[in-house]
């Protein structure tokens, strides 16, 4: 085991790594069609850079997608609403490269109201993120997730905050992950039951919940030294295995995730296609991150995985850490 400081710093450049890996997959977040990625972010396939969003978006499906706040105390659309329901809007279109997207902007928020206090008090944080959602311009993503839709319609009706949460099915519920083993510390004592109980708030899903314990189990063994490859196959039997790596692995990243795992954000697919990414580039961030982005899909809320474990275990570039806007708060 390695010493208790060091475990920190590899914790926080776990946070950094999953941040880093949001903010490359942002422009093409929620690209099925990997085709179009290649042809409107064409740098992307030549390195590891931030790139702005633009409009239209190839795959967009925001215009299928409503909410109708019911009262205005629980309106987390505000200037937003007004791109909902039209076609190829970016979901993220008014983010700077760099910028990290919605869910990862409030795992920044978890990350400093953790650490300000040394400690995670649930109805306190829950009292945080509804003041976030609620401050007009306290963030700049159009697309808001349906968990946090449900969260509030559950609040307007009456509903203490710590039971608007829903059962969501989504790998969104991992974002926040990373950003509590670097407020707690790898080797807190209660950093499980802290991180179940976290997500929960919000995502009552049981596979969402175990993906969130085993990922905390590995980020904490491997911010300790221990191998990520070696971590991921032995505390994540259930989701991924030896002979599924040896078989994806005779194939492109894009065949694996996009062919025989489903790019998108459901939780029995988007778990093991984040592990294996971060698996297949355990040598190298760079190459793990733009890969996630270049497979599509939910990429950004994979990239809470992928991005965290190989920021756990391999050094993050330079130019990486620099160009992320969010980089001096952590």
């Amino acid at each position: 085991m390695i010493a208790a400081a060091s475990a920190d710093a590899a914790a926080r450049n776990a946070f950094l790594g999953s941040l880093v890996a949001d903010a490359i997959a942002m422009p093409v977040h929620w690209y099925y069609n990997q085709q179009a990625i290649d042809r409107d972010y064409p740098a992307l396939g030549t390195a590891a850079v931030y790139l702005r969003p633009q409009n239209p978006h190839a795959d967009s499906i925001l215009w299928r997608s409503s909410f109708t706040p019911p009262n205005e105390k629980t309106d987390i659309l505000r200037e937003q609403a007004q791109y909902w329901g039209q076609r190829g809007i970016h979901y993220h279109q008014f983010l700077a490269a760099g910028e990290n997207t919605l869910n990862y902007q409030l795992a920044i928020e978890l990350y400093e109201f953790v650490r300000s206090r040394r400690d995670y008090d649930p109805e306190q944080w829950l009292d945080r993120y509804v003041a976030f959602m609620l401050t007009p311009g306290r963030h700049r993503d159009t697309y808001v997730e349906e968990y946090h839709r449900h969260f509030f319609t559950n609040l307007a009706a009456g509903r203490k905050p710590i039971s608007c949460g829903v059962r969501d099915v989504h790998i969104g519920g991992l974002a926040m992950v990373p950003a509590l083993v670097a407020a707690l510390g790898p080797k807190h004592h209660d950093l499980r039951r802290i991180v179940r109980l976290h997500v929960s708030l919000t995502h009552k899903d049981d596979g969402v919940i175990e993906a969130a314990d085993i990922l905390t189990t590995i980020l904490s063994k491997v911010c300790q030294g221990d191998d990520v490859r070696e971590t991921i196959l032995a505390e994540a039997s259930d989701w991924i295995s030896a002979a599924k790596i040896e078989k994806w692995s005779r194939n492109p990243d894009r065949m694996v995730v996009g062919g025989m795992l489903s790019s998108a954000c459901y939780i029995p697919d988007a778990f093991p296609a984040a592990l294996y990414l971060a698996w297949r580039h355990a040598d190298d961030f760079a190459s793990g991150v733009v890969s996630n982005a270049r497979c599509g899909g939910d990429n950004c809320h994979r990239g809470a995985v992928v991005g965290s474990l190989l920021g756990a275990s391999t050094p993050i570039p330079h130019e990486l850490v620099n160009g992320l806007k969010a980089h001096d708060k952590i």
